[in-house]
């Protein structure tokens, strides 16, 4: 499988790289910085310097362009204001899936958040309410395509080592903590189930196999 990772140098974007190689797949990094290029190199990623800030829908559309499937694992990040939660959790994958549709890729995995799709508590950040609004509606427009498209939550996101051990489900399964690594696992392997396409679903760390864990989500 040919993956194309929006976002490549983001910590979970690396960890996937990584754990899709090891399964024999080939990995195109979508990086603003050329300066990270050689961080995607070392994962057996391909790094593509593409801004998903200013590039054009064709434009995007001709990097994706081959590829089996795309993954929007970019984020505004720590520090950033109202305005780039916008400008990247929300629009960046709105054109990514623009992309894709015009490239023909119809498999989309979407990195998300738990707590999406749900109003912000009373007295919450204004950042952070802004990130939870943007995922919310990153993923409402996903839904409303003609695309294969797969979103998943991750739970309160920790660098801890992978365990391969997780609990996922559909929404709601419970707040949790969970390693990146194991977010990245979990991608890999939800881009080759097919029958998660039109999932939505939460992820925490648990007790069972990922692998396992996606088969009992889907049946």
């Amino acid at each position: 499988m040919h993956i194309v990772i929006a976002g490549g140098h983001g910590k979970i974007a690396l960890l996937l790289a990584e754990a899709a190689a090891r399964r024999g797949d080939t990995v195109d990094g979508l990086i603003r910085d050329p300066r990270h290029a050689d961080e995607v190199l070392a994962t057996g990623a391909r790094p593509v310097v593409v801004d998903l800030e200013s590039t054009t829908p064709p434009e995007l559309a001709a990097l994706v362009k081959g590829s089996d499937a795309v993954v929007f694992a970019a984020g505004a990040g720590p520090g950033s204001g109202v305005a780039r939660k916008y400008s990247v959790d929300r629009d960046g994958s709105i054109l990514l899936a623009d992309a894709a549709a015009a490239a023909g890729v119809r498999r989309f995995a979407q990195i998300s958040s738990m707590g999406a799709g749900e109003p912000p508590a009373a007295g919450t950040d204004e950042v952070w309410a802004a990130y939870i609004d943007a995922k919310t509606q990153a993923e409402d427009d996903l839904r409303r395509r003609d695309l294969d498209w797969t979103i998943l939550r991750p739970g309160r996101l920790v660098d801890t080592p992978g365990t391969g051990l997780v609990r996922l489900g559909v929404p709601p399964i419970g707040r949790g903590d969970v390693p990146r690594a194991d977010v990245a696992a979990t991608l890999a392997e939800l881009l080759h189930t097919p029958a998660t396409a039109g999932a939505t679903l939460e992820l925490v760390g648990g007790d069972t196999p990922v692998a396992d864990a996606i088969a009992a989500a889907i049946s």
